[in-house]
C-alpha cells in the first residue's frame, strides 16, 4: 500500500486544463517536490503554464500533505483527504465544487484529475506525475489530454 512517505522526493509534472467555460485549453510543465517539513510533506509545484493563447507564465504553488493522507492549502486550511485505496475527495469551496480522482495503477507514475463547476469555473485539470528517475515520454503525456 502507498504511504504519505512513498511521495518524497522530486516528480515531472504535466497538467492539461481543459476550460469548457472559457472555451480554451492550456498546459503546465515543471516539476513537483515533496520534501519533508518535520510533520509531514511539503508540495511544491513549479514550471511554466501555457494558454492557448498568449504569453507563457511561471507559476508555483504549496500544499502540506500528512499522514492519512491529508492535504491542506499552504497557510493549513483544510484541503481534501484521501487514502490510496479509496482515491478520490471533494472539495467544497461555495459556489464551486471540486472533486479529484487519483490514479496509482501505474505506481510509481500516477494521476490527480480535478473536476471543477460552478457559476464561475467548468474545467478539467489532469496532472500526471513521474518520478524524475523515471522522466514521462510522449506517449505517457498525451495520456494527460
Amino acid at each position: 500500500m502507498i504511504g504519505l512517505a512513498d511521495f518524497e522526493g522530486r516528480w515531472s509534472l504535466t497538467r492539461r486544463i481543459d476550460d469548457r467555460r472559457a472555451g480554451q485549453e492550456a498546459t503546465f510543465d515543471g516539476t513537483a517536490v515533496f520534501a519533508p517539513d518535520g510533520t509531514g510533506l511539503t508540495l511544491t509545484e513549479t514550471g511554466w503554464l501555457q494558454p492557448a493563447t498568449g504569453p507563457r507564465l511561471q507559476g508555483s504553488r504549496r500544499y502540506l500533505w500528512r499522514e492519512g493522507i491529508e492535504v491542506f492549502f499552504e497557510d493549513g486550511r483544510p484541503f481534501h483527504r484521501f487514502t490510496p485505496a479509496a482515491p478520490a475527495a471533494l472539495h467544497d469551496c461555495p459556489p464551486d465544487t471540486y472533486r479529484v480522482t487519483y490514479d496509482f495503477t501505474r505506481w510509481p507514475r500516477w494521476t490527480a484529475t480535478w473536476e471543477v463547476t460552478g457559476p464561475r469555473k467548468d474545467y478539467t485539470m489532469v496532472s500526471a506525475y513521474a518520478p524524475t528517475s523515471s522522466v514521462m515520454t510522449f506517449e505517457d503525456r498525451s495520456s494527460v489530454r
